[in-house]
C-alpha cells in the first residue's frame, strides 16, 4: 500500500470500471494508441521519475495563475486557496505521472480511472480529503488541461539526452495516454447511455 493518503490504487476501496476492458482497446484504436505507445512511455518513466517535483511545480504555477482553475482547490466560504488540499491532492498527482509513464493498461489501472473521475466529479469531490472546497471541477476546465499538462511536459521528456525522434514519440505517447485517462475520468459527467 502506498504512503500517499488517498492513493487507492489497486486497492478495495476503489471499484470497478463501468469501462470495460474490450471498452479500452476500442478507445486505444480511437487514439491510435499502440505498444510503441507504451514502449514509449514506459522509456519516459525513468526521464520523469526524477524530475516529478520540478513538473509539479510548473503545472501548479500554471494552475495557480489561472483564477478559475485554482477554484478547484479553494474554499467555498471565501475562494481562498486551500494550502491543505493543494499538497494532498499534489502528491497524488506526482503518483499519477510515475503511473502514467508505467503504462500498466489492466483491470486495476482502468478501476482507478474512474475513481480518479469521480474524484473530480461531483460524485466524489473533497471526499478523500474533506476539503471544504468546490463540488466539481468543470468538465470544460478538466479535458482543457491535456494541452497544457502535455505541452510543458516535453521540455522535461528531453532532459536524459534521447534523441529528438525519440522524445517526440514519448510527448505522442503521453498525449495519447491523457486523452485516454481524460476521456475515462470524463465518464461521471457523461449521461448514462452516451459514454
Amino acid at each position: 500500500m502506498s504512503s500517499i493518503p488517498g492513493y487507492t490504487h489497486g486497492t478495495s476501496a476503489v471499484a470497478t470500471s463501468p469501462v470495460t476492458l474490450a471498452d479500452l482497446e476500442r478507445m486505444k484504436a480511437s487514439v491510435l494508441f499502440g505498444e510503441e505507445d507504451v514502449k514509449h512511455l514506459r522509456a519516459s518513466h525513468d526521464v520523469v521519475k526524477d524530475h516529478v517535483e520540478a513538473i509539479l511545480d510548473v503545472w501548479y504555477g500554471f494552475v495557480g495563475s489561472q483564477p478559475h482553475l485554482l477554484a478547484s482547490f479553494s474554499a467555498r466560504s471565501d475562494g481562498k486557496p486551500l494550502g491543505d488540499y493543494l499538497g494532498a491532492v499534489r502528491k497524488r498527482f506526482g503518483q499519477w505521472i510515475l503511473d502514467t509513464a508505467r503504462a500498466q493498461y489492466d483491470q486495476r489501472w482502468l478501476d482507478y480511472q474512474h475513481e480518479i473521475g469521480l474524484r473530480h466529479h461531483r460524485s466524489k469531490k473533497n471526499a478523500t480529503d474533506g476539503a471544504p472546497s468546490t463540488a466539481i471541477v468543470p468538465f470544460r476546465d478538466l479535458f482543457a488541461l491535456v494541452f497544457p499538462v502535455t505541452f510543458t511536459l516535453r521540455p522535461f521528456l528531453a532532459k536524459q539526452g534521447h534523441s529528438a525522434e525519440d522524445v517526440e514519440k514519448m510527448y505522442a505517447a503521453w498525449v495519447k495516454s491523457c486523452l485516454l485517462q481524460m476521456t475515462l475520468w470524463s465518464h461521471p459527467y457523461v449521461k448514462e447511455g452516451d459514454f
